[in-house]
């Protein structure tokens, strides 16, 4: 076992005050998570991968508000042993599991969000949109690749907006922009939105609103996500196209109402 694996295995404990602080907002922040090294060494499997596998060959101008906040790339962990380590991380799989306050977590998928130099805003949304999942018992920890300045478009919340259902119903889009945006700015969940420290990781509940900015610098934005849910989660009907799409991607031949315990969703820790 490599020293970078070992790394990965090494638990994260987290204090009272920080597992508080994500029950009440459902995200948090939480620096040093990965160290120097192993974020270099993802930043680099990672975007190797991601050249080999993306198949977007549109430039910006001719992409929708969608195609140009980000790359899009999934289950990297199914295409590169180093990455599946990665993904199976139990230092990361027991924050997740800690901020939840769960006794363990699946997989539910991951995937990679490179946005481009130049990249527009990922508009406001709430990722649970597009899962059939019957609880909120999700966290999907963001994981930048580099040092992430504002102009970069680091991830931003509305702490505490998991409590809003109004634009629940929205799938990301200008509209979800427009209209999540003019909803937030007349509640009192304040939008948190900071640069990233090397080594920083984000995690978010799936019914938390956030969005980014545009990616004003000239390089890439590289980001790792890795979404986690709670060892017992069952499978919902499906509301929407996208959670039947989920459905059939993340979570196949898994039946309604039953634990989603399938290949692709191995229980982590």
């Amino acid at each position: 076992m490599s020293t970078i694996d070992k790394k990965l295995d090494i638990p994260f404990l987290l204090s009272e005050e920080q597992i508080g602080f994500y029950q009440e907002n459902r995200f948090i922040k939480i620096k040093q998570v990965l160290d120097e090294e192993t974020v270099g060494f993802y930043n680099q499997k990672i975007s190797v991968l991601v050249d080999q596998i993306n198949t977007e060959t549109r430039k910006l101008e001719e992409r929708d508000t969608y195609g140009k906040a980000f790359l899009q790339l999934f289950n990297l962990w199914q295409k590169d042993a180093a990455i599946q380590k990665l993904v199976f991380s139990k230092r990361l799989a027991g924050i997740a599991a800690q901020l939840m306050q769960v006794t363990g977590v699946r997989l539910y998928h991951d995937q990679a969000l490179f946005k481009e130099a130049g990249g527009g805003i990922t508009p406001w949304h709430a990722d649970q949109y597009y899962w059939p999942l019957a609880s909120d018992h999700t966290v999907t920890a963001w994981i930048p690749l580099q040092q992430t300045p504002m102009d970069m478009g680091p991830l931003e919340f509305s702490a505490g907006s998991h409590r809003i259902t109004e634009g629940r119903e929205l799938a990301i889009s200008d509209d979800s922009e427009v209209l999540i945006g003019k909803r937030l700015r007349v509640t009192d969940f304040p939008v948190v939105a900071e640069p990233f420290d090397l080594g920083e990781v984000s995690f978010h509940s799936g019914w938390i609103f956030h969005r980014a900015g545009g990616n004003s610098s000239n390089q890439i934005r590289k980001v790792m996500t890795v979404i986690y849910m709670d060892k017992n989660m069952r499978l919902k009907q499906p509301e929407n196209d996208g959670q039947q799409a989920d459905w059939d991607a993340w979570c196949p031949g898994a039946p309604v109402g039953d634990i989603i315990d399938t290949p692709l969703n191995p229980i982590l820790i």
